[in-house]
This record gives structure tokens, sequence and C-alpha cells, in this order.
């Protein structure tokens, strides 16, 4: 896999959109997560930069624009800097 890409389940951990890398693959399998327009039934899905993201969160949609690859699960400032909320 390029280090422009990463799975679905893996980016939504590093995120901290997900408390767990197990959690994010079950959304992501739930078939309610998209990218780019597109379902996504697998947490091995890859996004990559550009990419938009729309999943269910709570009772509200949650749409975000991927900036930029983060590397790690860090620090919440750190996270929030790798993506852009577009709803």
């Amino acid at each position: 896999m390029p280090e422009s890409a990463l799975r679905i389940d893996k980016l939504l951990f590093f995120l901290r959109i997900a408390k767990s890398r197990n959690l994010a693959s079950g959304w992501a399998e739930s078939g309610f997560i998209r990218v780019n327009g597109r379902r996504i039934e697998k947490g091995s899905a890859t996004v990559g930069v550009n990419d938009v993201i729309t999943m269910p969160r709570g009772d509200a949609v949650l749409t975000f624009r991927l900036i930029t690859m983060p590397h790690r699960r860090g620090p919440a400032p750190e996270a929030k800097a790798c993506y852009q909320i577009l709803s």
C-alpha cells in the first residue's frame, strides 16, 4: 500500500473519530461509510489525501475531507489538523 493511502479503519482510529480500530472496522463493515460517494463495506478499504468521507455520527452525518495523511494516533490537535469538516 502506498504511503499516500491508509485503511479506513486505521484512518478513523488515527483521526480519533473511533476509540478503537476494531470499532472503526465494524463501522466500515456496516456499509454506512462512503468515500467519495462510494459505499465502503470493508475495514481494509483504502483512502487517500483529498478523499471525502461521509459517515453517520450519532443523530447527525459527519462529512470531512482528508487534508494530510496521519502517521500515528497522536493528540487531538494533531489529528484535527489532518482533516477539514465539510458538514
